[in-house]
Formats: structure tokens, C-alpha cells, sequence
């Protein structure tokens, strides 16, 4: 079982690289600027749980980086998740279990922002679902491609 894990979280790791590199890809294309959004989540969960990210100098910085963090965690996490139930049989052609990869990742991302009113993603354009989901799809076939490697 350790081992399953372990080869998620490796799966996952790499996905979140790939992940990482096509949404910084699509930011220089397009000049877009980085999303604020991860931020936002880790502020308002942290708020809610009693534990806000102290005022002061440097709060800004903290905030992006455990919005960065988080990232990561949903993506190694969702990798081991995959993994466990992919060493309990669940194994769909590798083309649909990237697909279902990187949509568990996205949903795993957008819910909170949803969920804790940050943004609404019905009210998204076409581009910004684009720019969500076009990752998330290069996420899932590189976890699912290591997973089923395996």
C-alpha cells in the first residue's frame, strides 16, 4: 500500500510540474497576469479556521506561497487517490483516465473558490474555462500516464 502511495504522489509531483509549466506557458502567451484565486482560499479557510495569516510585512508573500503549496497538495494528493484506486482496479483506458485525472484535480482546485464565494465558475468565459482546464487535462495525462505505467 505504501508503495501505491508513494508512486501517486511521484505521479502526482510530476503532473503538478507539467501543470505549473503550461499554465506559466499560456501566462506569457497571452500576458496574462497569475491568479489571484489561490491566495483568496488560503485566506478566507485559514480566517475560518482561526488561524489567520498574520498583518504585517511579508503577508503577501505568505499567502502566495501557501497558495502555491495548496496547489501542490491537491495535486500530489490527487495522485495518490488515483493511485489507490487504480491498485484497486479501477482502471479505465488511458485516455479516459487522463481525462478523469485532470477533472478530479480541476474539481478538487475550483470547488473551494466556488464553495467559498471567491469566483463562480458559471460565470466563466470560454477562455477562462480554457485556461483552467487545458492544464488540468496536461496534469491528468501525465499522472494517469505514470500511474498506469506502473
Amino acid at each position: 500500500m505504501f508503495r501505491t502511495i508513494a508512486r501517486g504522489c511521484a505521479a502526482g509531483a510530476a503532473g503538478t510540474t507539467v501543470l505549473n509549466a503550461v499554465t506559466y506557458m499560456d501566462m506569457a502567451l497571452r500576458g496574462r497576469p497569475a491568479s489571484s484565486a489561490p491566495e483568496a482560499v488560503v485566506e478566507k479557510i485559514t480566517t475560518k479556521a482561526g488561524l489567520p495569516v498574520p498583518d504585517g510585512d511579508g503577508r503577501d508573500n505568505r499567502l502566495s506561497a501557501l497558495g502555491a503549496l495548496s496547489g501542490i497538495a491537491v495535486g500530489v494528493g490527487t495522485g495518490a487517490v488515483v493511485s489507490l484506486l487504480h491498485r484497486a482496479g479501477v482502471r479505465p483506458p488511458a485516455w479516459l483516465g487522463a481525462v478523469l485525472t485532470g477533472a478530479l484535480a480541476m474539481t478538487l482546485s475550483d470547488a473551494p473558490m466556488a464553495g467559498l464565494d471567491i469566483s463562480d465558475p458559471r460565470t466563466w468565459s470560454a477562455t477562462d474555462w480554457t485556461a483552467d482546464a487545458v492544464p488540468h487535462l496536461a496534469y491528468g495525462l501525465v499522472t494517469y500516464g505514470v500511474i498506469a505505467s506502473a
